[in-house]
């Protein structure tokens, strides 16, 4: 470990810092769309659309990440449930799974205790609340089979993408998913799909409500899509492979 730690640490570190940059993005953009004193939140009142506008601003931040520099070394996986839906179909070693979802978690927590110290009292509000998730009104059997459905989905159009003609849009379906389930799926379970990103805002919150949903949910509906999928079908697991970075996944050298 300690070998692939040393060979491999500029991979780790891009997964702990894109994550890191996600929740830095929520963060800013969570406080500008609810922050009651925000000049956005008086001119977007419809929740419907102050929704669309968080999802159009997190689906573009997706996409940047995983074409980013950052994003085309590592992978741009962002994410435990993704990294650990790779494992189970063999794209990923056991000792890169562990690592990047190290990272993960890593960054994760790291990004919102930036933000915290950045947004202070307004990303405090109980308005934005940290960015945490949270069940919807209508329980938490709907918000884990809510989660569970948009995991499995955005897992599936990702394997099913990046196996086609079409793998360098990988990254933009990705975003496109994130912006339509933060404007419709988030009444339901507050839209993670994501174990790092509920921990990093349950941590700066102090806010574990139902924590255990958002941590196996999407592991669960990624793992599902993963047994789905042709398990002999080739592929990689980065989000988009076709650049000029070495791949810890498949050996591919930097070119």
């Amino acid at each position: 470990m300690l070998a692939s730690l040393r060979r491999h640490w500029p991979e780790y570190a891009s997964e702990a810092t894109l994550l890191a940059l996600f929740m830095l993005s929520a963060s800013v953009f969570g406080v500008l769309l609810f922050h009651p004193e925000s000049r956005a939140h008086g001119w977007i009142e419809a929740p419907l659309a102050r929704r669309a506008w968080m999802g159009l601003a997190m689906g573009l931040t997706a996409v940047a990440l995983v074409y980013s520099p950052l994003g085309r070394r590592s992978g741009a996986h962002m994410n435990p449930a993704v990294t650990l839906a790779f494992l189970a179909l063999g794209r990923v070693q056991p000792r890169h799974a562990a690592a990047y979802v190290l990272a993960q978690f890593a960054g994760g927590a790291l990004g919102m205790q930036l933000a915290a110290l950045l947004l202070a009292r307004w990303i405090a509000h109980p308005a934005v609340d940290f960015v945490v998730t949270l069940p919807g009104l209508h329980g938490l059997a709907v918000a884990f089979l809510a989660e569970l459905a948009i995991s499995f989905v955005l897992f599936t159009v990702v394997l099913r993408v990046s196996a086609s003609r079409l793998a360098r849009f990988t990254g933009l379906c990705a975003g496109a998913l994130v912006m339509a389930w933060i404007t419709f799926e988030a009444p339901l379970s507050g839209m993670s799909m994501n174990p790092a990103r509920t921990f990093g805002s349950a941590l700066a919150a102090d806010v574990w409500t139902a924590w255990w949903l958002y941590l196996l949910a999407p592991v669960l509906g990624m793992l599902a899509a993963a047994a789905l999928f042709a398990r002999g079908a080739g592929g990689c697991a980065k989000l988009h492979h076709d650049n000029h970075h070495r791949c810890i996944f498949c050996g591919a050298e930097a070119r």
